[in-house]
């Protein structure tokens, strides 16, 4: 890490954590749509659970993908604390929702032979708090440098 102003930093390309946290930004918003798609398909099929099994396998993976990224040593968060220690109350939030979020996932998968009502009633609350996550985690990353990373074109 150089140690520019942030002021300079700001006026920057962004680095290369923000383009990868974009990226698999894209990639999660992807396994997240794919388990709702896989939750709307018809219960009366007789492959709805294994395809809302398989969909909800990949979000696992970018998930742990996107907790490994943000929270390792080098990851993106690192490099917001170093840039703006002030948010560290907001890593530390993100970092405990990190972990309710695994927890959520890992009890979904457990209950998967749960009747097709009661699992899109809690997929339905898994969504919700992925959906306000990923906007805290944008709030972050644009907070720091006055960047957006949602576009994920």
């Amino acid at each position: 890490m150089t140690a520019e102003p942030m002021a300079a930093r700001h006026s920057q390309a962004p680095t290369g954590k923000i383009r990868r946290a974009r990226r698999h930004r894209a990639e999660l918003r992807a396994a997240i749509q794919g388990f709702e798609c896989a939750l709307a398909a018809s219960p009366a099929d007789p492959a709805w659970r294994h395809g809302v099994a398989a969909e909800l396998a990949r979000l696992r993976i970018e998930f742990r993908t996107h907790v490994e990224l943000t929270e390792g040593p080098d990851g993106l968060y690192a490099e917001v604390l170093w840039d703006a220690p002030r948010l560290v109350h907001q890593v530390y939030s993100l970092g405990r929702e990190h972990e309710m979020v695994c927890e959520a996932l890992d009890a979904f998968a457990a209950r998967i032979d749960a009747p097709p009502k009661r699992l899109r009633m809690w997929a339905g609350d898994l969504l919700r708090e992925l959906s306000r996550h990923r906007q805290r985690g944008a709030d972050l990353v644009y907070e720091a440098y006055a960047t957006d990373i949602g576009g994920e074109n």
